[in-house]
């Protein structure tokens, strides 16, 4: 199997006649999926999301894929292809098309509803093309084909890219359930078709390729929630992801049979919601869904809330309620019902969110404990069946960690695909189809851009690792007055310390030591502010390191009088 090497440098220049792959996130993560195909001096985009930041990530908002690759060749981009709805494939398009506004965008009618209405909030009136599975679009020198496919929200398209350098698959996010809710198959005979006409380069989705067997079907978790309904004594509070359409479809079927009336909470989820149940994506009964404000007239049995905060996002409105930082308060006899996966990388998150339910009274039901949650995404044994069908002759796994990523690629070797077909890459590295074989040519910067608030690209790894210390060691500061001339000290120090755990008045103990390091410099004619400065760090970070074991921030200010 090829795999990137740290020594790849940049790309050379694309061969006349191939298809060049760079996957610009999604590739050693769940999140952030984004690739670029080239062809012919023009490029295309399947999907552009966002990863959502981990405990050493502190005060992030999002993390973008990095366009510094294409960003000088954004008027080569002939569109951006969406597979789905879910804001790790769309959530980073409102920042790329901020950089170019009239990038089409090419997706279904529910995919196109979601992105909409979030450009909506960006300022950003995009051009759209709708299409459907078994359409045909030739954009730029990309024709591409749209397949349905079987996803944990409705209207989820893999697409597939003709160009003269060969076909290339992208499945987006799928699996095989074959009793959907909605009806929607995994379009196999398309996909059959596909594969005896020629697939160059399959791109798949990696995620559950560990897992053996077949994905149960969604429709299977109907009798656990209506157990839990009928057991319910109180509220009833569901926190599921904004946009799983499916999952939502059979909370209200269960809030229907049991009597029960639904408030959706958080905007996201609201909005969400209301375009779904306006395009016939969600089946409402009349007067099922109230407002959250009328909650005060109803019994505690009468209610059930639908709300964001499945992964511990802290400012979601399930953690916001354990928190007691909620207008929303939970009491003894509420039942939650978390139903969703944990993402890798926020168990922690999550098993505090619980914690603090819990400790109000709740009772939480979830993955861990009874059958809330099916993936939507496929096992090893519906991807050995979709290579069997497809017969790729080059595969690239994504959407995945390395574990995932190797897991999909031996897979595909099992059913045939040569080994040194199967290309494992990671973000930035260039994968090239050339004469009907894809290698692994080069790499481009791809990593991380940060969203803290207003800012966007701003925040760096160096300014994490200073967020992460004062966080875990705190920050100690000194204040010193010295005599411009003579370098002397006229006033202070001064030490303060925040989040040390060291008490302002232990530091009577290194103040002596910082005078005599400063008099000795002030002997050797050493006046420079800067250099006392340091000359007063080294002193105090030697102490603290020396007495307490830690490595505080340590802001030094030197004032010349």
């Amino acid at each position: 199997m090829s795999h990137p090497h740290p020594e790849l440098g940049p790309p050379p220049k694309l061969p006349e006649g191939g298809l060049r792959v760079t996957p610009l996130g999604g590739l050693g993560e769940i999140g952030r999926n984004m690739t670029v195909f080239e062809y012919g001096g023009r490029l295309l985009i399947v999907d552009c999301g966002v990863l959502f930041p981990e405990e050493e990530q502190p005060g992030v908002d999002l993390i973008l894929p990095d366009f510094t690759s294409i960003r000088d060749r954004l008027d080569d981009i002939d569109g951006i292809v969406l597979t789905h709805g879910h804001e790790d494939h769309i959530g980073g398009v409102p920042f790329l098309l901020r950089e170019k506004p009239d990038i089409p965008l090419i997706g279904s009618k529910l995919t196109l509803a979601l992105i909409e209405a979030k450009l909506q909030e960006h300022r950003i009136r995009p051009y759209t093309l709708e299409v459907e599975e078994g359409h045909r679009e030739r954009i730029g020198p990309f024709e591409c084909e749209f397949v349905a496919v079987n996803h944990s929200i409705p209207d989820a398209l893999a697409v597939a890219i003709r160009t003269p350098a060969g076909m290339a698959v992208h499945t987006g996010d799928f699996k095989m359930d074959q009793l959907p809710l909605d009806g929607r198959l995994t379009d196999l005979p398309a996909f059959a078709k596909l594969g005896e006409e020629g697939i160059d380069l399959l791109l798949v989705d990696s995620t559950n390729a560990e897992v053996p067997g077949f994905v149960p079907p969604e429709r299977d978790i109907s009798g656990v929630l209506r157990q839990v309904f009928g057991n319910a004594q109180k509220r009833i509070i569901v926190a599921s992801f904004a946009s799983h359409v499916h999952r939502i479809q059979q909370i209200l079927d269960a809030a229907h049979e049991y009597g029960r009336k639904v408030a959706f909470v958080g905007r996201s989820m609201v909005r969400n919601m209301g375009i779904a149940r306006d395009l016939g994506y969600l089946r409402v009964p009349g007067g099922l869904v109230v407002d959250v404000k009328t909650l005060d007239d109803l019994r505690d049995d009468e209610v059930v809330l639908v709300c964001t905060g499945s992964q511990g996002e802290p400012m979601a409105a399930l953690s916001r309620m354990a928190n007691r930082d909620h207008q929303i308060r939970i009491v003894e006899g509420d039942t939650v019902i978390l139903a969703s996966s944990l993402i890798p990388g926020n168990e922690n998150a999550v098993y505090r969110v619980i914690n603090g339910l819990t400790r109000w009274g709740a009772t939480v039901v979830h993955k861990g404990n009874a059958k809330v949650h099916v993936s939507g995404h496929a096992s090893a044994g519906e991807l050995l069946y979709f290579y069997n069908i497809c017969k790729p002759k080059n595969l690239m796994p994504v959407h995945g960690e390395w574990r995932h990523l190797r897991a999909n690629a031996e897979l595909g070797a099992l059913t045939g695909v040569p080994k040194n077909r199967c290309v494992i890459a990671e973000d930035g590295v260039v994968v090239d189809l050339v004469d009907g074989i894809a290698k692994i040519v080069g790499k481009v910067q791809a990593g991380y851009v940060y969203v803290d608030g207003l800012s966007v690209g701003d925040v760096t790894e160096t300014s994490l690792k200073d967020r992460r210390i004062l966080g875990e060691e705190g920050i100690i500061s000194i204040f010193v007055v010295v005599d411009s001339t003579t370098g002397k000290i006229v006033g202070g120090p001064h030490i303060q310390a925040r989040g040390s755990g060291i008490e302002d008045s232990a530091f009577s103990a290194v103040i002596p030591k910082i005078e005599d390091a400063l008099a000795k410099s002030a002997s050797d004619g050493v006046v420079d502010p800067h250099q006392l400065q340091q000359l007063a760090r080294r002193a105090i970070g030697k102490w603290v390191s020396d007495s307490y074991r830690r490595r505080p921030m340590i802001l030094p200010v030197v004032v010349e009088v």
